[in-house]
């Protein structure tokens, strides 16, 4: 479909199928809405399910300027609204998840009634020793390849070193969407958990290495209406490790017989 959006006219590719209330599938950093088909599969008998590729991602057109987190929760809204939906439930993994966070937290013109969060970004991460030295031999690096003179005898320096020190997701990413990504890394909703009412979902995986089961943990404690299933042995895509599982939890939270 498409969506005018901040004086972008994007071609956005959705999946959208069911009948009845709206759940709204979102994403995780670097993905597209079709991975997701553990979790909209089980839902599209009762629900209408929506699952937007972000800009930028799957099919979806790319934005002409980065995206905030902000950005990212007022496309939802826009994509709802162009729809005529003002009420869905929310899903969310990893950044849409974070996006999920933000909608919940914020005033975005659409009521929200469930909310799933699948191995969700939005709460800090404590770092190894091993990433902190990381972090600080890439900002030694970036203040010598910085430096004028370095820079005019090598100005592609910097941005081979984003590559070499910046994630896999960060490396494969275009100019915008990775000014994106820092745009939304920082995001962090530990103080804000309180806002949530809505009845809340997590869906973990024991050993997800990206955001690990103590970001669970502070999401569970911050908001007062919330459950947290472990899925054990699984990484950040716990839902599609043990999709069964997932299916069987997301049919009784959304009470499908």
């Amino acid at each position: 479909m498409e969506l005018n959006f901040k004086g972008d006219k994007l071609s956005v590719n959705l999946i959208d199928e069911g009948t009845g209330e709206t759940v709204v599938v979102l994403h995780g950093w670097g993905a597209r809405a079709d991975l997701y088909r553990t979790v909209i599969n089980p839902l599209v008998s009762h629900y209408r399910v929506i699952a937007p590729d972000f800009p930028g991602f799957g099919k979806s057109t790319e934005p002409s300027f980065p995206y905030s987190i902000e950005d990212y929760a007022e496309f939802v809204a826009a994509l709802l609204k162009e729809l005529g939906i003002d009420r869905a439930h929310l899903i969310g993994h990893s950044h849409g998840g974070r996006t999920a966070l933000e909608l919940a937290t914020g005033n975005y013109g659409f009521e929200i009634g469930k909310i799933v969060l699948l191995d969700s970004a939005g709460i800090p991460v404590k770092k190894k020793l091993s990433k902190r030295i990381r972090i600080r031999t890439y900002k030694i690096l970036k203040g010598v390849v910085t430096f004028a003179p370095v820079k005019k005898m090598f100005p592609d320096a910097l941005d081979k070193l984003k590559k070499k020190f910046g994630s896999a997701d960060y490396a494969a990413a275009s100019d915008i969407m990775r000014q994106s990504m820092i745009k939304v890394l920082p995001c962090d909703y530990t103080n804000k958990l309180s806002d949530i009412k809505n009845p809340t979902l997590l869906i973990w995986g024991e050993n997800d290495n990206d955001t690990p089961l103590s970001c669970a943990k502070v999401l569970e404690k911050g908001i007062c209406d919330c459950g947290l299933v472990t899925i054990p042995k699984a990484g950040h895509f716990s839902f599609a490790q043990a999709p069964t599982l997932t299916a069987n939890v997301l049919k009784s939270f959304f009470n499908i017989k």
